[in-house]
């Protein structure tokens, strides 16, 4: 289950430095020049090299190591323009000044600034890289572009997984890495005496969902069912599923995330609850939200992640086929890629190969039944089969190749110009005219990336036995296209419990917005206060509890809110930080 897909791209950890929201990779932000705008810039000076060219250095965020690089052209008119690029994603500068050996430039977008001097000694350009919320880094340029990116060796991909595991007892991690030179797989943890390598199992969470358009891609290639089918048409007789504007929910619908429906059911358990969202969600109960619940925008209009739209596609594509999900799994894809530990229910004799499952916190958790919806969440494998199927997808003359083809020939915005949405896949664009075919999975006590570079022949896997961030999209990423790699974060910042007055909480108790339709509901119950996220269906009322009059934290996470007042003391918004990122909000209510 991907609780959080705006988060998959780990640009958004470089995207820190640029000023902007960590937490959105599609919150506004100041316009920034075009690339092909020059501006006025002065000649360079003797005491300095001619800045035109390309030139790379690494700055050391509190959140990642990064590599930056600054590309400088003078145009013919002699002004220049430039551009700074990471991962291959550039962003355009302005103000660019090069006087006496001393060079300047602005990133629009956060209003962030850099400032150094030439060191003829080091031939360097060393300065400092400011974000726009005043954090100085320290940032050198050396000439010369990068070499291309090359996936690291196992010694350092070893070392990454030893850095990630070391303040969790408990976790384990596996990567599994295909280039050109093959398969390789690097495995890491105690996992509580559990053995972590090629075979381990994990639950993949969301990255269940390609499985499951690849089973409608090949079911459409054979003429079994079409996209554009109503989801009602796959229904038991005297059920319906809703419609708004004359617009039927279709099975493309469901499997791009435009289907209208929410994410989750309303009568679903909570996300906390330990034995998961999905357990004892059978088909009477979802038939019943589907008679009942009114969209609210017609399908097709917009992209809105649903793990209840891609787990209902899992059931319907087994009532157009007569059989159970994990047949329909087996017999056009585990069973032709030879995928033997990739299943559902485990036998016997494959369950002592599960990994177990830790929360946040290296607490042991079960792992997830995913009931009905199945399909969105339900899968199990192995870091070796995983990797059978990437090259299996990018394999012209596979079994799959046709479904894979059909899946990819479909394309839908995302909520983010960085995405496309395909069937099942999440396109990223990672730089001009390149794209990586991506999902990541996330249960209560697993976490799981894969992701495909089919113009470079590439793919890596990452498999973790906790739900403690960060956790495998970054490394996969990282490991990848050389994206940044968030340092684990330091232990939970111990807090010391106040007293507050019952009726001195009720200034709290309102709706703060925290932008892109993030909205924190803060109510009170007795002498607690609680805080639960809205639009999210079964998220939990969370208590939080006072450290300084304006100020309260969360037990079962890492996370603290401030609320802020007018200089008449009324509470006008808050500041939500968890894991080193500060979101601010206002009061909207009452």
């Amino acid at each position: 289950m991907n609780l959080s897909l705006k988060t998959t791209h780990a640009l958004v950890v470089a995207l820190t430095i640029f000023g902007a929201n960590p937490c959105r990779a599609t919150e506004s932000s100041p316009a920034a020049t075009p690339a092909s705008q020059g501006f006025a810039a002065p000649a360079q000076a003797p005491s300095g090299p001619d800045i035109v060219g390309s030139w790379h250095g690494t700055v050391k965020s509190p959140a990642a190591e990064i590599t930056l690089v600054l590309h400088v052209e003078r145009g013919a008119d002699g002004t220049l323009s430039a551009k700074l690029e990471n991962a291959g994603n550039p962003t355009p500068l302005s103000d660019l000044k090069v006087t006496s050996g001393h060079l300047a430039f602005r990133i629009p977008r956060g209003n962030a600034a850099y400032e150094g001097d030439w060191d003829s000694a080091a031939q360097q350009w060393k300065g400092t890289l400011t974000s726009a919320r005043g954090t100085a880094m320290a940032l050198n340029f050396a000439q010369g572009a990068l070499a291309p990116w090359q996936p690291p060796p196992d010694s350092e991909i070893a070392r990454l997984i030893t850095q990630r595991n070391a303040p969790r007892p408990g976790q384990g991690i596996v990567v599994g890495v295909l280039g050109p030179d093959g398969q390789r797989f690097v495995a890491g943890g105690t996992g509580a005496g559990a053995k972590f390598d090629r075979s381990t199992l994990f639950e993949i969470g969301s990255i269940s969902k390609v499985f499951t358009s690849l089973i409608l891609a090949d079911m459409v290639n054979k003429g079994a069912v079409s996209l554009d089918d109503p989801a009602a048409k796959y229904l038991p007789a005297g059920h319906k599923v809703t419609e708004r504007n004359g617009r039927q929910i279709t099975l493309r619908d469901l499997s791009t995330h435009r289907s209208g429906l929410p994410r989750m059911a309303d009568d679903m358990r909570p996300i906390s609850d330990p034995d998961g969202p999905f357990a004892d969600y059978d088909e009477k109960r979802l038939l019943a939200f589907l008679d009942r619940y009114q969209l609210t925008r017609a399908p097709g209009s917009e992209w809105e992640y649903s793990n209840l739209g891609v787990g209902l596609l899992g059931y319907l594509l087994t009532r157009a086929a007569h059989t159970d999900y994990e047949t329909l799994l087996r017999d056009r894809i585990t069973r032709p890629l030879h995928m033997n530990d990739t299943m559902i229910t485990l036998p016997p004799t494959d369950a002592a190969r599960l990994a177990p499952a830790f929360d946040a916190f290296m607490r042991p958790v079960k792992p997830w039944d995913g009931g009905i919806l199945v399909g969105c969440v339900g899968i199990r494998s192995s870091a070796a089969d995983l990797l059978t199927f990437a090259v299996a997808a990018m394999d012209p003359h596979s079994p799959i190749a046709p479904a894979v083809k059909t899946m990819l020939s479909v394309r839908v915005p995302g909520n983010s110009p960085q995405f496309d949405q395909a069937l099942g896949w999440v396109v990223l664009h990672s730089a001009p005219g390149r794209e990586l075919w991506t999902h990541s999975g996330q249960t209560g006590g697993y976490r799981a990336t894969l992701a495909l570079d089919p113009m470079q022949g590439r793919a890596v896997v990452a498999l973790a036995n906790t739900a403690a961030e960060p956790s495998t999209v970054d490394l996969g990423e990282h490991i990848l296209i050389g994206s940044p790699f968030a340092s684990t974060p330091p232990p939970p910042t111990e807090h010391t419990e106040i007293s507050l007055p019952a009726a001195q909480l009720d200034q709290f108790v309102g709706r703060y917005a925290f932008g892109s339709a993030t909205i924190i509901a803060i109510t009170r119950e007795g002498a607690v206060l609680r805080a639960q996220q809205e639009g999210v269906a079964g998220a939990p009322a969370l208590p939080i509890f006072p450290e300084a009059p304006l100020a309260f934290f969360w037990k079962v996470m890492d996370a603290q809110i401030r609320f802020t007042a007018d200089a008449n003391g009324a509470v006008t918004g808050a500041e939500l930080s968890r894991g080193g990122r500060l979101v601010t909000g206002k009061r909207i209510s009452p």
